[in-house]
């Protein structure tokens, strides 16, 4: 009996890891709760030069996702605009996507770049980012959104 469950969990494992992905990656970084960014808010990289927490009570959702903000007047303005405030790649890594992989941010590794906001896994890997701002773009741009099925 155990030799029989056994073979069947052994095939079923086998059959899993290379029938390739069975779900893609949310097409926006988002943690357990569905929040993107890791809370912070976006508009605030643009009105405030910095990464800025947002309140739970200021949120909005969209694109899948909740965003919050630090302030009425920046949910607002992301309301009215959502795509020129939310980063770039879903708000996955840019280098992480200009290198055809999907890498988690820090909030602290930013920047913005003809007005799109970038955000990166750390403060080192922007370092990489910064490298070659121009090149990495093109790469990312296209990688995605085709990196989500990897």
């Amino acid at each position: 009996m155990y030799k029989t469950f056994y073979a069947r969990a052994t095939l079923l494992i086998f059959i899993f890891l290379m029938s390739g992905p069975v779900i893609a990656a949310s097409p926006v970084n988002i943690d357990a709760e569905g929040v993107a960014i890791k809370g912070y808010d976006p508009v605030a990289y643009f009105t405030m030069d910095k990464p800025v927490k947002g309140k739970d009570s200021i949120q909005y959702e969209w694109n899948g996702a909740k965003w919050m903000f630090s302030s009425e007047a920046h949910r607002n303005m992301f309301m009215k605009d959502p795509g020129k405030y939310a980063p770039r790649y879903g708000g996955y890594c840019a280098y992480g996507v200009a290198v055809d992989s999907l890498f988690d941010i820090k909030p602290e590794a930013w920047s913005i770049v003809d007005g799109s906001l970038y955000l990166n896994k750390n403060l080192d890997v922007r370092a990489l980012w910064q490298k070659d701002i121009p090149g990495n773009i093109k790469k990312a741009d296209m990688n995605w959104p085709g990196v989500l099925q990897k």
